[in-house]
């Protein structure tokens, strides 16, 4: 298949003047080095303060910038390659800041990219998820400062060509090396496909090596490099959501493989290639050095050594932090706007026992905001707190972390109980030693560090607009028991339901509408009855109409419903016991 790279015009044309003054060194035929150093999944962690007094330091791009520079420094700015493997635009609120409320000047992210001097980054799903609008824009920013934003298996429809350049060429340490870069193929999982029109979405396997294939025979590249936002996976081939190891075990001619996606940082080799997982949110970055041998056309790769870096977030690059403070002072003017009162704390770890304030609010606001007869939500924060007193727009961030809009989906009453069977078998277990599905390994992705979720919490969906008990002595499939909807009226197995969620959800995010629920597509099969703006911003119109959030407002027995584990005694015992162990308190 013959793909079009579509690089910019104006990369292409810096890569041509670099290519006129490449002229053979009188390091031809001996050891060269290149450095390449990996970011992904930095979800806008961009600036190393916080926006909230008395918040510690953060970790941020102005970390990888003083660990980029110092390496820079030491093994020559030519021999170093900066590359991000995606999912850059959402997760925090300067990014928010940055897409949807100062839309005139220059996105902060590609003025960010090129103050690093990246050299190329890859498109995420969260990146996709800002919209059309927001990563059209990036995009012709990004190629502005000659950056190529990087998606080749995000096709046209009209034309199958890739929407976004699959690869394009660095030259480092009188080298030639291709890059390519590849994004979730899962993307339909994720997201409303309103947020990718003109696209769709090819498997990593086998359209990398075929794009690998092609770069191979039309450049004759001495280092190949590839970049996915897939995470690692087990390598089985059974996961198109992290096809990372399956590429690990697939690949040939490709040097370095680089994934992101499941924020889980990881190494591995097979053979000459090597896979490197930086994990999330500047905390690490990947750092892979390789020594080759290149004798006139003929190049030997002879030696890579890999790391992972765990940055030290107080050690910044001052010069990045000066420059670009006055923007900083801007997002955190925007997201200390006062939203409203909270008269209790909130935690939302405290979803994992049973009904609470968090997931109480969330719920409240799903069903107050639509005609929805039942609400499913998730913790999305694995660990927050919202304290008591004022709230500002920053804690938006922390209720609600992610740009998902409110989908609102006909289900049938059947469904909805299969649904809540599997979703509460991915978060308990019929007790042992354990209530919780948890194992005893520390997991970066949360910062847990004595037991961690088998799971992820994110995926733990409860419901609201029911009466119902899960009965935790009971086998899987077997511990939900409905017995009404919230306003007394009988839930019926046949009869059909609106229900609000997630559009991730919705879209079949973390499995529960397929493996749960057996809807396999809420498009195709014309269940979706309402489509509603993100639902972060529906939180903060609802605590900004109400002034102040209590108790009394959030926990309506006749909206919201009520549920418990039972039998109580024995859940309340081993729950207590398991979060200790969990998160220490």
């Amino acid at each position: 298949m013959k793909l079009n790279p579509i690089l910019p015009e104006a990369f292409l044309a810096s890569a041509l003047v670099l290519a006129s003054l490449f002229v053979p060194s009188p390091l031809q035929g001996r050891e060269r080095k290149v450095h390449i150093i990996a970011t992904g999944d930095v979800h806008s962690s961009w600036f190393s303060d916080p926006y909230v007094e008395g918040s510690p330091t953060r970790s941020s791009l102005m970390a990888v910038k003083h660990y980029a520079d110092s390496l820079r420094s030491a093994a020559g700015e030519d021999n170093v390659i900066l590359l991000d493997a995606g999912d850059c635009l959402q997760g925090d609120n300067a990014a928010y800041y940055y897409n949807y409320v100062d839309t005139v000047s220059t996105h902060l992210f590609p003025r960010l990219c090129a103050y690093m001097a990246y050299d190329a980054l890859v498109v995420g799903n969260h990146d996709i998820e800002t919209g059309h609008a927001v990563y059209d824009r990036v995009n012709s920013q990004l190629l502005s400062y000659g950056i190529p934003w990087l998606g080749g298996n995000a096709l046209r429809t009209d034309n199958s060509q890739p929407y976004f350049p699959y690869y394009t060429i660095v030259r480092k340490a009188g080298l030639k090396v291709a890059v390519l870069g590849f994004t979730n193929p899962n993307m339909r999982s994720w997201l409303s496909e309103a947020q990718f029109s003109g696209m769709d979405f090819v498997s990593l396997l086998p359209f990398v090596q075929d794009c690998v294939n092609e770069v191979l025979s039309s450049e004759s590249p001495d280092i190949v490099i590839v970049a996915v936002h897939s995470g690692t996976g087990d390598g089985k081939g059974r996961e198109l959501e992290s096809q990372g190891l399956d590429l690990l075990e697939s690949l040939e001619g490709v040097d370095v493989l680089l994934s992101a996606h499941d924020h889980r940082p990881y190494l591995a080799s097979k053979g000459n290639c090597h896979l490197a997982n930086a994990g999330a949110r500047a905390g690490n970055v990947a750092h892979l050095e390789l020594s080759v041998e290149k004798k006139g056309r003929s190049v030997r790769l002879k030696d890579v050594q890999s790391e992972i870096v765990s940055l030290d977030r107080n050690n910044i690059d001052s010069t990045m932090y000066k420059a670009f403070r006055p923007e900083y002072e801007a997002v955190k003017a925007f997201t200390l706007k006062k939203v409203g009162e909270l008269e209790m704390d909130m935690r939302t770890s405290d979803a994992y026992r049973g009904m609470s304030d968090y997931i109480n609010l969330i719920h409240t606001v799903q069903l107050s905001s639509s005609a929805a007869d039942i609400s499913f939500a998730a913790p999305l924060t694995f660990d927050g707190r919202i304290k008591a007193g004022e709230l500002v727009f920053n804690d938006m961030f922390t209720i609600y972390p992610y740009e998902n809009q409110m989908f609102v989906v006909r289900m049938k009453g059947s469904e909805i109980k299969s649904y809540l069977e599997y979703s509460y078998d991915t978060w308990i277990q019929t007790p042992g030693d354990h209530i919780l599905k948890m194992v005893p390994s520390p997991d970066p992705r949360t910062g847990t560090d004595r037991y961690s979720f088998v799971g992820r919490s994110y995926n733990f969906d409860s419901a609201a607009g029911l009466v119902y008990t899960v009965d935790v002595t009971k086998p899987a499939g077997e511990r939900v028991r409905i017995t009404s909807l919230a306003d007394g009226r009988p839930f019926r197995a046949e009869e059909y339901y609106k229900v609000a969620m997630t559009s991730y959800r919705a879209n079949g995010g973390g499995a529960l509408m397929e493996r749960g629920a057996g809807i396999a597509d809420v498009e195709k099969e014309g269940r979706v009855v309402g489509r509603y703006p993100e639902i972060r911003n529906l939180i903060y119109d609802f605590i900004s109409s109400h002034a102040s959030v209590d108790r009394q407002l959030i926990g309506r027995k006749e909206l919201i419903g009520q549920w418990r584990f039972v039998p109580e005694d024995l859940a309340d015992r081993l729950m207590e016991a398991d979060m200790q162990l969990l998160l220490g308190k």
